[in-house]
């Protein structure tokens, strides 16, 4: 039976790399993405990191960003999106089973493959590179959160590991366990670290030799398997499905204030229609809507108002026309005039999978009707692009969308935005 190994490929500085992909005279040039509506710092090319924190706001800092020579670039989803797919592609090709943990990491099962990994993780940044532009770290290991760790050092100490760390030896593995802090294991957040440390546990070696007993009495069966995998004893597999959300959040900041209800229910059904579309995504139904909006809430000289509501569906559904309904009806009951809004929000929750459930005798349920034009909806969206095919009272190009002035194209998603190369 073959030891258990398993890399975690972790795309860097993700979203500040995909615009350098297509920007390729900013290749040296310290970078910085934005959150929605031009917000905060979401993002940092590893030059920008010491000048820079993450979460700062923009308007704080613009005129820093312009005198040390950063470039600011508003958030592309659509663009990093694709450019996830095309990484996750590549990989896939290389590895027997891959898990894409989120939009910039992966974890791929190794087990058995002959030769050497570490030269195989060599050949898998290479590969990524070469097919997407995107650089990697790849941390290599018998269980999942000593990859997590792995690849840590990988990207830590790049000069000397080349970006690629094999931590399955035991003995290099306890030496990075030993200058590890407990608080940076995968898992262990603010609150685990500090009463981790009231007993003593300081360093994630020490998490590792903790009695497993005591950790789970004192703790949970999560930190349990933390302290296991640290040893390592693999307790987490690759996971093949992806787990449903328990609720579904959609949520941006108007690209300026909001006085009227009109402009605010036209958000709130745009909302309202993505939200559902994430929903009918993971094949569930759900029985609450939450819709709230909201004033700025750091400007000193705005009048200060946020409210919400829990609308009530009359039964489990995925239906974007009751839920909108039902959402456009909640604003109604939150909105107060004499205000200046700055973000909407709406929220699913309670949310069912079919089957689990049971259908009151007397209960009124979902059409079949409703499913069936909820499909037609998704397909034509899914075929021609998102919003080619909407409710009435979502707009193509609203006023109050997002500032994003600093967008770069989406150079892989939109035809008249690809990205054109001229030969001198």
């Amino acid at each position: 039976m073959h030891e258990s190994a398993i890399a975690l490929i972790d795309c860097n500085s993700f979203y500040a790399s995909c615009e350098r992909v297509f920007r390729p005279d900013l290749l040296r040039t310290p970078i910085v993405v934005l959150s929605n509506n031009d917000g905060c710092v979401i993002a940092r090319s590893a030059d920008a990191k010491p000048y820079v924190k993450m979460g700062a706001p923009y308007f704080q800092i613009k005129h820093d960003l312009k005198r040390w020579g950063i470039v600011p670039f508003s958030s592309n989803y659509a663009l990093y999106g694709d450019m996830s797919e095309r990484v996750m592609s590549v990989i896939e090709s290389l590895v027997p089973a891959l898990e894409v943990y989120s939009i910039d990491e992966a974890f791929a099962d190794l087990t058995g493959i002959p030769g050497s990994l570490e030269q195989l993780g060599r050949d898998i940044r290479a590969q990524v590179l070469q097919s997407t532009g995107i650089p990697t770290g790849v941390g290599i290991a018998t269980t999942k959160t000593l990859a997590k760790l792995a690849n840590h050092a990988a990207k830590r100490w790049h000069r000397q590991t080349g970006g690629v760390v094999d931590l399955r030896d035991p003995e290099k593995r306890d030496k990075l366990l030993k200058v590890t802090p407990v608080g940076e294991v995968w898992g262990i957040g603010r609150k685990l670290t500090t009463h981790l440390q009231g007993m003593n546990i300081t360093t994630a070696w020490q998490l590792a030799q903790a009695d497993a007993a005591l950790i789970r009495k004192q703790f949970s069966v999560i930190v349990e398997k933390t302290a296991r995998e640290l040893r390592g004893t693999a307790c987490l597999g690759l996971d093949e499905a992806v787990t449903t959300k328990q609720e579904i959040c959609c949520s941006r900041m108007f690209g300026q204030r909001l006085k009227a209800i009109a402009p605010i229910r036209e958000a709130v059904a745009t909302y309202a229609a993505r939200a559902c579309e994430k929903l009918r995504r993971q094949g569930s139904l759900c029985k609450q809507v939450r819709v709230s909006i909201r004033t700025g809430m750091f400007n000193p000289d705005e009048a200060k108002y946020a409210k919400g509501i829990i609308c009530e569906l009359p039964y489990p559904t995925d239906d974007t026309r009751l839920i909108t309904k039902a959402a456009t009806a909640g604003l109604q009951h939150v909105f107060r005039d004499g205000y200046a809004y700055s973000k909407a929000e709406i929220m699913l929750l309670d949310l069912r999978q079919r089957g689990e459930f049971t259908d009151d005798m007397f209960a009124t349920t979902q059409p079949a009707a409703a499913e069936q034009v909820m499909a037609v909806l998704d397909q034509i969206n899914r075929k021609w692009g998102r919003g080619t095919l909407r409710p009435a009272g979502v707009p193509a190009a609203p006023e109050w969308a997002m500032q994003r002035e600093m967008m770069s194209p989406s150079y892989t998603t939109n035809f008249s935005e690809l990205w054109s190369v001229r030969a001198r």
